[in-house]
């Protein structure tokens, strides 16, 4: 049994959106099998955009990213929930991955200069949603904000990928009718804690 932190990453937390929906399925599947399970909203937490590199590397989080820190800490799994906006992360769930994943706690540098990741061992996995057909997303622009974000945020953490699940052409989040099989195959995904 696994211990998953469900991070949902849409900046609007209301439960008619998909993303708060595909969390949620995943969370019920995890704990159908049995892991142990804590999920969170980005859209609920209060906390400042970082505004310089002294902050970035200096500073001390706010309180709600540093709980966040230690549910990362207390995690053997990650499952990060968000839409595509323009590419790549909605701002305000950038804006926490900056906040969250500041050096101190994601990496160490070594003498020759190359970064040492601090949370090897965890693995994640990504649910991202958007406009566009997945296929289009991954063919013509080759994924690039989902695969910049993987390597260049969780990979420099040593945090393993375990898979990423697109889901496109996503309209109205309000039709539970087209989503369904999206629900069940996260669902599905939640009781294999993958």
């Amino acid at each position: 049994m696994k211990k998953i932190l469900v991070i949902n990453g849409h900046p609007d937390r209301a439960p008619e959106r998909l993303a708060w929906a595909l969390s949620e399925a995943y969370a019920a599947g995890a704990r159908q099998a049995g892991h142990e399970v804590r999920r969170l909203d980005v859209g609920a937490l209060q906390f400042p955009l970082l505004r310089s590199a002294a902050e970035f590397n200096e500073g001390a989080p706010p309180p709600a990213i540093a709980d966040v820190q230690r549910d990362i800490k207390w995690a053997d799994h990650l499952v990060i929930v968000f839409p595509l906006w323009l590419g790549g992360l909605p701002a305000l769930t950038k804006g926490f991955f900056e906040q969250v994943f500041r050096p101190q706690f994601t990496m160490r540098w070594r003498k020759n200069q190359m970064p040492q990741g601090l949370l090897e061992g965890l693995t994640v996995r990504l649910v991202v949603t958007m406009g566009m057909p997945a296929f289009a997303f991954r063919l013509f622009f080759g994924a690039s904000g989902v695969r910049s974000f993987e390597k260049s945020v969780l990979g420099l953490a040593g945090i393993r990928r375990t898979g990423t699940t697109m889901f496109g052409g996503v309209g109205s989040e309000s039709d539970r009718t087209t989503a369904q099989p999206w629900l069940a195959h996260v669902t599905a995904l939640g009781r294999a804690g993958r």
